[in-house]
């Protein structure tokens, strides 16, 4: 009896082997925001960073944002549920809310915690689907821990998903890593003590200079030494965001010697986080991937003092002088209630109050939009598939559509024209063009043999991917494809 009992223990402890799949200890995303693909080729990199990710990693070359807009909050949300804005809901940074115009993180229901009194309350609630990291506590009943790292709160926020360890992200006001109540009600003593430690460089220009990216970082670590990540029986997931790449890009233009200054600091932030994987986790225990939220536009005063073809369209000036024409109409001010991320909302309060056919505004409206010279198309998004425009951007503007929260509106600009002024020297972002939606894509370490496809991938392959990997069901609004290579 003894000997049938020893044996039925060990047939059940195989059978429990033979259940829980191999995966590594930790899986690292590192976003790297507004960072074009050809940036990997465009630097001369040093040791360690990204001279390791290309030699030691797996490249995807052709990797594409399949939506509009491609902007930030979309993009992190996307790279890590694995669908698109019309499935989890982040239809932009901005967007509207029961009719008010919200943030992505928007969470009234909320308070800030370790910033000062200016310090708002944030949360992922506006995402409706799940991500890697919540599906992994799913896969390890919640044994598995996030946690989210970045200076824009919403890069922060929804990569981390709806149940991790914490998300931290700078507050301007306080000059300080905060968080909110969605998480905690205190600050860890390591955030604090980092906040003090690290007062002068937080109290500097984080945002522009290349001390952003080594904060970010250096908070990273931190999360990884003192939550423990990748150190306990269930995969752990640290999400990490560099956002000074973008506000910097935004000021001083792709290619500025500012810009140029932080990506080869970064070079330097990858270098040493990974000497510091390898020796904490170890190279084979870790699955990192690198990726950004979107690629950006070259500035105006950069391409045309080349020759190049470019043009900048104004959206606050497009919305007042369509409201003018629409006037002139109709007899009545404000039809066109917003503008956000390249699509136009319009006013039914107003529209209803002067009883107007909303057809014969949405008409007027999409023709008044789409007199300047600079933009090649305005789109009644609901009647998109009357409109003789492309397929693949017909599919890239449904696929970028959220009703209720989206303008019904799309603004198509002409190849090359983003949203800006021609004496700004900064780039942008925002539109379908190779330079917004096109993006890195590198995955190193755990199962991962050095290679590079230039087949198209997809952003939304990236959860897909890693799901796979480790075996766990894909995040509930997943539509990406693991990569088979």
């Amino acid at each position: 009896m003894r000997l049938k009992f020893i044996t039925l223990l060990a047939f059940l402890a195989a059978m429990t082997a033979i259940a829980q799949p191999a995966r590594p200890k930790l899986v690292v995303g590192l976003v790297v925001d507004q960072m074009r693909w050809d940036y990997l080729y465009n630097y001369q990199w040093g040791e360690g960073g990204f001279k390791t990710l290309l030699q030691d990693g797996y490249l995807c070359n052709n990797t594409i944002i399949d939506y509009v807009p491609t902007v930030t909050a979309a993009g992190h949300s996307s790279i890590y549920t694995g669908t698109t804005p019309a499935f989890h809901g982040i239809a932009g940074n901005n967007f509207m809310l029961h009719g008010k115009n919200v943030t992505s993180v928007h969470d009234d229901s909320e308070r800030g915690v370790g910033g000062n009194e200016k310090t708002r309350g944030k949360s992922p609630r506006n995402l409706i689907t799940t991500t890697i990291a919540d599906q992994l506590q799913l896969a390890t009943d919640f044994k598995s821990r996030a946690v989210g790292i970045a200076l824009k709160d919403r890069a922060a926020i929804l990569p981390a998903g709806h149940h991790p360890v914490g998300a931290y992200w700078y507050d301007g006001n306080s000059k300080s890593f905060v968080t909110s109540t969605y998480y905690r009600d205190k600050l860890p003593k390591w955030v604090s003590d980092f906040n003090k430690q690290h007062r002068d460089q937080l109290a500097s220009d984080v945002y522009n200079k290349p001390v952003g990216t080594t904060l970010t970082f250096a908070l990273a670590e931190q999360a990884l030494i003192n939550e423990n990540l990748g150190q306990g029986e269930a995969t752990d997931m640290l999400a990490i965001s560099v956002s000074n790449t973008d506000m910097c890009a935004h000021y001083y233009g792709t290619h500025s010697p500012k810009v140029d200054s932080i990506y080869l600091q970064l070079d330097k932030e990858i270098a040493h986080f990974i000497e510091l994987l390898d020796q904490r986790i170890g190279r084979g225990n870790y699955l990192l991937f690198l990726s950004a939220d979107h690629g950006g536009t070259h500035s105006y005063p950069r391409m045309t003092s080349h020759g190049l073809p470019s043009g900048c369209w104004h959206n606050p000036d497009a919305i007042i002088v369509a409201n003018q024409r629409l006037k002139q109409l109709f007899g009545v001010d404000s039809l066109l209630k917003a503008e956000m991320e390249y699509t136009f909302y319009l006013n039914h309060e107003v529209i209803n109050a002067a009883r107007l056919d909303y057809d014969k505004v949405m008409q007027a409206a999409c023709k008044a939009l789409e007199e300047p010279e600079e933009i090649q198309w305005a789109i009644d998004v609901a009647n998109i598939d009357s409109y003789p425009i492309p397929t693949i951007l017909k599919d890239r503007i449904k696929l970028g559509y959220y009703p209720e929260r989206s303008g019904e509106i799309y603004i198509v600009p002409r190849t090359g024209v983003y949203a800006g002024k021609p004496e700004w020297a900064g780039s942008n972002h925002g539109t379908w063009s190779q330079s917004d939606s096109h993006i890195p894509l590198i995955f190193m370490g755990w199962h991962i043999t050095p290679g590079e496809t230039s087949r198209l991938t997809h952003m939304t392959d990236i959860a897909a991917t890693v799901c796979a990997m480790l075996h766990i069901q894909a995040p509930n609004g997943c539509i990406g494809t693991p990569i088979f290579e």
